[in-house]
């Protein structure tokens, strides 16, 4: 019984900061059409900037974040003026410049941390029992809690805001967005910086349990495409199942058998995805 909670507690962990990379990973594909292969790159500095701001520099957590995030993401808007735009009419042009950027990144967070791991300070130092059986760091559940919070934002941002009806619009008919008076430059700008933010804030916010790495984008970035797959292309609703999908299974197989083989569950999940359902469960552009 003990092990069935565990697993429910930490599988809503995993799965909730996949949700937060794949929905931002998504949101830039599915509005811009841009496959950013330095998505995660993003999360990796979002972890090394909050044990800059939080740990090094002693901020108080509000400022630490606040600075982590608004870094990330202006970092992210540079990219895509600079590097992303110039070369978005040719999709390969677009891979090769995003995961060089996320190679630079790394080899830069080597340059200047070196190529130890870095030990994130806890947000919240104690630890909880659930239901009387799981023990489990008030970290995670923070954690959690936060990506919960930023998914139900994101939602009634999409669905419920006048600027998340022109991402709509861009997201479903540039031409005919462009025709209603839509700047959709400005929507491009808006999902990459909101991508960016929620990438910085599950960087942030894991960092604590797992430490900065400079290496933490790689693997991070096959999950997130897993999910994606997963999920399909574009479907914002896919990706949270698909997110659940994987963070779990990750969990019940890490558990059962060993973290190894948990670890190669999104390599499995796309080679069967692509061979047998390559629109994934709930695969469509983003409907309004």
């Amino acid at each position: 019984m003990n092990i069935f909670l565990e697993i429910i507690v930490y599988g809503a962990v995993q799965s909730s900061i996949y949700a937060l990379l794949a929905m931002g990973f998504c949101l830039i594909f599915g509005v811009a059409n841009i496959v950013n292969l330095a998505h995660t790159a993003l999360y990796m500095i979002g972890a090394y900037l909050i044990y800059t701001f939080f740990s090094v520099l002693q901020l108080n957590l509000a400022m630490a974040i606040l600075l982590s995030v608004v870094s990330v993401a202006l970092l992210a808007t540079g990219m895509y003026r600079f590097c992303i735009r110039p070369v978005m009419v040719s999709e390969w042009s677009v891979l090769m410049i995003t995961i060089s950027l996320a190679m630079f990144f790394q080899q830069l967070m080597i340059f200047v941390y070196g190529p130890a791991d870095r030990n994130v300070e806890g947000f919240i130092g104690k630890k909880l029992t659930l239901f009387g059986a799981v023990d489990i760091d008030a970290q995670r559940l923070l954690t959690l809690g936060v990506s919960l919070v930023l998914l139900v934002l994101l939602w009634l941002f999409i669905y419920r805001t006048r600027m998340g009806k022109a991402i709509l619009a861009v997201a479903q008919d540039r031409e005919a967005a462009l025709f209603m008076g839509i700047n959709s430059e400005r929507v491009y700008l808006t999902v990459i910086a909101i991508s960016a933010v929620l990438a910085a804030v599950a960087g942030a916010f894991i960092a604590p349990t797992i430490g900065a790495r400079p290496e933490m984008w790689a693997p991070t970035l096959g999950k997130i495409f897993a999910v994606v797959v997963l999920g399909g292309i574009g479907s914002l609703e896919g990706t949270i199942l698909a997110a659940l999908l994987i963070g779990y299974l990750e969990v019940v197989i890490s558990f059962s058998i060993s973290s190894y083989f948990g670890e190669i569950v999104s390599v499995v999940v796309i080679l069967l995805m692509l061979s047998f359902r390559p629109s994934g469960l709930l695969g469509k552009r983003i409907e309004a």
